[in-house]
């Protein structure tokens, strides 16, 4: 048996090569030696190989340590690496290429149709007669959001005709295989010393023609036609949430399998609660003297009137958190809190006897009542004085 040439040389990198300079150099000889290029030549495939099973063990950060200490013994039986064995060197070639950000050229996205060598092409008829999916903007009130509720809509949207049952053909024809790609709904073009498959231009990827198109929907099989969809929202649904609706997008051509209906959501403002993810914010107004007195308030909530006791002395901005009273989570288990600011609203338009009750309260104030008001004006004077 034949002695393994060392790797390192295989590929005509020094054994300092960066990563980069090794894969630079693999995807040069491997274009050079590929079997496309070289058709029936059996030394360029075995040259092909080689490439490839050098590139895969210098490649690897392990494997590329283990050959520099043991060479090709780290891969021998016992010799620590064993078992895996090398991929395909179409895999690693198809790695090497489509990976490397070379969108734009032959080796971009249509990489997998352009070599076919090993047999793992991809092919790309078999998808091409599925329905697209559709998008719907939907505004819904704010409680709908957080209770959730059931809305219909309309929208219009290619379906499958009624004249042929979708198939595309007249009563009495029938779809045959594409003469021109022979059923597989590709045909190779030949770019240079590549192949590349493509969808069949005759029939669109499909891999059949009808004999006699019906003449109702030209032989597409779908038509244009108003659906009426219910959909079920979630409690708890906010502003740019999603909802899927299987199988309720575009109808596919010739019987294809239909798309889905994404409708994405858009919740309008409410006038009393303020939402932030799962929680309600609200703001009560109360007096100055529910405030220093106490008072049990009532305060609006999802599931009707709830109420809050206000201590003597409160101040004015404190919240209140009411656990349990905000929006349903999405998952059905639970909701998040409300929480309720309490602020103080000074009176306006004041009869002759609600000025005079508050001028005569005013008089009874003193450091006691409005002690934080009192320890302003030390520490002010303070200042001026200092």
């Amino acid at each position: 048996m034949a002695s393994k040439r060392d790797y390192y040389e295989v590929l005509g990198v020094a054994r300092t090569a960066t990563a980069e300079e090794i894969k630079k150099a693999y995807r040069k000889l491997a274009l050079q030696h590929h079997p496309d290029k070289h058709k029936g030549d059996k030394k360029a495939e075995e040259k092909f190989k080689e490439i490839g099973e050098a590139y895969e063990a210098l490649s690897d950060p392990q494997k590329r340590d283990a050959y520099d200490r043991f060479g090709h013994r780290a891969f021998a039986p016992g010799g620590g690496m064993a078992g895996g064995g090398f991929h395909d060197p179409f895999d690693l070639f198809r790695e090497a290429f489509g990976s490397s950000g070379l969108g734009g050229t032959i080796f971009g996205d249509i990489f997998e149709d352009a070599f076919g060598g090993g047999g793992r092409g991809r092919g790309r008829g078999g998808r091409s007669n599925q329905g697209a999916d559709l998008r719907y903007d939907l505004e819904i009130d704010f409680l709908e959001a957080v209770r959730g509720c059931e809305k219909e809509i309309t929208i219009r949207r290619p379906a499958p005709c009624s004249h042929c049952d979708g198939t595309g053909a007249a009563s009495g024809s029938k779809a045959v295989p594409c003469a021109t790609c022979r059923g597989q709904g590709q045909v190779a073009v030949n770019r240079g010393f590549f192949s590349i498959a493509q969808p069949c231009p005759k029939c669109g990827g499909a891999g059949q023609t009808i004999e006699h198109p019906c003449k109702h929907c030209r032989g597409e099989g779908r038509t244009e036609q108003n659906a009426r969809i219910k959909l079920k929202i979630p409690a708890g649904v906010d502003t740019g949430a999603r909802l899927r609706s299987p199988g309720q997008g575009e109808a596919g051509t010739r019987g294809g399998a239909p798309g889905d209906l994404y409708v994405v959501l858009s919740v309008r403002s409410h006038p009393v609660f303020e939402r932030q993810e799962d929680d309600l914010f609200c703001e009560v107004p109360v007096s100055f003297a529910q405030l220093a007195l106490g008072a049990d308030i009532s305060v609006p909530g999802l599931d009707g009137e709830l109420h809050v006791k206000i201590p003597a002395g409160t101040s004015s901005d404190k919240v209140f958190r009411l656990r349990g009273q905000g929006v349903p989570l999405l998952s059905g288990r639970g909701r998040g809190d409300l929480h309720v600011r309490i602020r103080v609203e000074i009176p306006k338009n004041l009869n002759s006897a609600q000025k005079q009750a508050l001028e005569n309260f005013f008089r009874l104030c003193d450091e006691s009542t409005h002690p934080e008001h009192s320890s302003f004006l030390e520490k002010a004077r303070k200042l001026f004085q200092g």
